[in-house]
């Protein structure tokens, strides 16, 4: 039997469940959650004998994890991962991605496994000037700087990907930690109109799930110790999104951190992002979402 085990940080949560599928699928790995379930779900754990789920925070992954010889990779997805509400829970994101994060990096460093790291546009956008916007991005920018060290100390090895938007289903439609396109399918159903934060001029990238689990696989398989981004190439206006859905809009004041372009820099620090696209058209989604619904 394979005693091989992936990690998945935030397993539990959107992107983290879809992955364990598609690792499922595609490989005989035992896997391991780790969530905190802040923004994660046992609604989403999958029954299967090569899942566990194990609740706990990441800074005390030392002490979750009995037997570390075991895990080969660490796929690093449990971290804060909202701007507007790094501004209203700021500790809350240090912790997080700053104590958290930094506890996943020595415990991959001290028994060499292999580190996925989901980094964010967020972090480099307007050719890196977007770094400072929020406690979010900073904190975000701040892990891939110390990683860019650890490389250089340590000869650490890990590849980063970077995510755009990510939608699809069972992604979160309420609460604080729900997702731009999850508010709108929320507000759909509930024959409300759909909040679009001013200016609503402001483009994104949007990324459905099935293409951003799908680059992870591939960056986990080639295993060459790079960054990934995996978008779309088509931006889109926050309000022209609302447009696809024919439904009413109602206009939200300006919010601290608000960026106004999703884009990426060709390179982070000294290492080349190599861009990938998917092929999930967000328009044809919200076609098919609002003729279901």
């Amino acid at each position: 039997m394979n005693n091989k085990k992936i990690l998945i940080t935030g397993g539990a949560g959107f992107v983290g469940t879809n992955l364990i599928r598609h690792l499922l699928e595609k490989t005989d790995y035992k896997i391991i959650s780790v969530d905190n379930y802040s923004s994660g779900s046992k609604k989403n754990h999958i029954k299967n004998t090569r899942v566990k789920y194990i609740k706990g925070n990441t800074r005390n992954i030392s002490k979750l994890i009995k037997k570390p010889n075991q895990i080969k990779t660490i796929f690093h997805f449990g971290e804060f991962s909202r701007i507007y509400q790094s501004f209203l829970n700021m500790n809350e994101c240090i912790e997080s991605n700053t104590v958290g994060s930094n506890s996943i990096f020595n415990f991959c460093l001290k028994n060499k496994i292999k580190l996925i790291y989901s980094a964010t546009s967020a972090s480099l956008g307007n050719k890196g000037d977007d770094k400072n916007l929020s406690p979010y991005a900073f904190s975000k920018a701040k892990n891939l700087e110390l990683l860019e060290n650890l490389k250089k100390w340590f000869n650490f090895k890990y590849e980063v990907i970077y995510f755009y938007n990510v939608y699809g289903p069972n992604q979160i439609c309420k609460g604080h930690m729900s997702t731009v396109i999850g508010i709108f399918e929320d507000h759909y159903k509930r024959n409300k109109a759909l909040p679009v934060v001013r200016p609503g001029t402001q483009s994104r990238r949007f990324t459905h799930i099935d293409d951003t689990v799908k680059i992870c696989y591939m960056a986990w398989k080639k295993n060459l110790c790079r960054h990934y981004s995996i978008s779309n190439k088509k931006s889109y206006s926050i309000i022209d999104v609302a447009k696809l859905f024919d439904s009413k809009v109602k206009y939200l004041p300006r919010r601290a951190g608000e960026r106004y372009a999703s884009a990426l820099t060709n390179k982070n620090l000294s290492n080349k992002i190599y861009k990938y696209f998917g092929k999930v058209s967000l328009k044809k989604y919200i076609k098919d979402f609002t003729k279901n619904n």
